[in-house]
């Protein structure tokens, strides 16, 4: 006889799923969240998330964590991959000074595990949780047939709001400093290159003396970090910002210029910050040009902050882990020197 279940789709574990994700995701809700799990739409009550704002801009971005899901997968451990969904599009906002008020997910699978899922929703909403962001809704999708055994797509929506006269870019200057915030690994991009280097480095469960106890897969799957707690130092301190970027698919050479009003450029400058173990191993077994590198990798410049000359030791004393890469120069593009 054909059912939904022979035809590879399971309801009851779909079911079981949202059970065990359910207080996770309630423990993200402020009190602007009107409707949430199990509505068919998630509400918002923009009037009690944004009364602080004269003139309030919304801010949405989407985007996913792409291959990292196969390490994931491939290390039976889903534990951060939601986190990494999470804080990727934080920062994808916060670059225009955006803080979040809510995320929605969408989760594809092939054949539905419901401790799985519930473990990665559960990291969405910790990571959601942690910057006061509601989660608001979501969609599991089980696709027998789309998606080969033991595969999974993760991907979400965030909306976020900035006061339309804070918000970033503005002011970039030729003789800007140009800081970074550390990554603390690949993040979410770099992974389709990573994946094809790591039989190179022994595999993931590998463990190379200068990943300091660290096997090869569990260095790649370091979540990606949030900048929320280093953006709000800075300004707490008074420190003028010029404008943010989140180094991610691209790099620093494609994602720098996104930022930068035209005839600018910039220099950054090779040893000025500390490269994670991970990417040298990476460059070193698969045998990187520097350009390849810089274009698959953020190498360790997780975030940069452009900031006015003057501004520079307050930002150093309030956020310590910044250190100057660069500066603004007259030109185009990035340049390594």
């Amino acid at each position: 006889m054909n059912d939904y279940t022979a035809a590879g789709v399971n309801i009851a574990e779909g079911n079981r799923a949202v059970a065990l994700m359910a207080a996770a995701v309630q423990s993200t809700y402020t009190t602007a969240v009107v409707a949430g799990l199990g509505s068919f739409g998630g509400c918002f009550d923009l009037s009690k998330a944004v009364s602080d704002l004269g003139n309030a801009m919304l801010v949405a971005s989407t985007d996913g964590v792409g291959t990292k899901t196969l390490v994931a997968a491939a290390c039976n451990d889903y534990r951060t991959i939601g986190a990494d969904l999470v804080n990727h599009c934080i920062n994808d906002i916060l670059v225009q000074g955006a803080r979040p008020l809510f995320f929605l997910d969408y989760i594809a699978v092939d054949h539905l595990r419901a401790e799985q899922v519930a473990t990665i929703v559960q990291s969405l909403a910790a990571a959601c949780k942690a910057v006061g962001c509601a989660l608001l809704g979501g969609e599991t999708a089980e696709m027998p047939g789309v998606y080969r055994d033991n595969t999974f797509d993760l991907a979400g929506t965030i909306v976020g709001v900035v006061d339309r006269n804070a918000m970033l870019p503005r002011d970039v200057a030729v003789g800007d400093i140009i800081l970074a915030l550390p990554a603390d690994g690949l993040h979410t991009n770099g992974f389709s290159l990573a994946r094809n280097i790591a039989p190179a480095l022994g595999g993931y469960v590998a463990r190379p003396d200068r990943l300091h106890g660290l096997s090869v897969g569990e260095a790649l799957l370091v979540p990606h970090r949030c900048y929320i707690p280093e953006y709000t130092t800075l300004t707490a301190a008074g420190v003028t910002i010029h404008a943010l970027a989140h180094i991610t698919g691209g790099g620093v050479v494609d994602n720098l210029p996104r930022i930068l009003p035209a005839g600018c450029g910039a220099v950054i400058t090779r040893g000025s910050w500390q490269v994670p173990p991970i990417f040298e191993l990476l460059v070193e077994a698969g045998h990187l040009t520097e350009d390849v590198a810089f274009h698959a990798f953020n190498m360790g410049l997780g975030m940069l902050v452009v900031v006015p000359p003057d501004a520079v030791r307050a930002a150093c004393m309030a956020v310590p882990a910044a250190c100057i890469v660069g500066a603004v120069v007259a030109g185009q593009g990035v340049a390594l020197q």
